[in-house]
């Protein structure tokens, strides 16, 4: 399966703009931190790798909410 590097943009509306794709985590990882590198601080983005199927199922991780894990020292 891939590597997909996408650029995520949350204002005004979430924007999901693939970027690049990847055999090797390595390639991706190292890819998406040059890019994150490059975006000038006036940039409101994220740039994320995901591992999926097709680049329809990595778009769809990228938009599941995920809850925060409880955190056991939290009393």
């Amino acid at each position: 399966m891939p590597y997909f590097v996408y650029k995520i943009v949350e204002k005004p509306i979430r924007q999901l703009e693939k970027l690049e794709q990847h055999d090797a985590f390595r390639d991706a990882s190292n890819r998406a931190k040059q890019l994150r590198s490059e975006l000038s601080e006036n940039e409101v983005c994220t740039i994320k790798v995901i591992f999926a199927e097709t680049e329809l199922h990595a778009e769809d991780l990228l938009n599941q909410i995920r809850e925060a894990v409880p955190n056991p020292q939290d009393d």
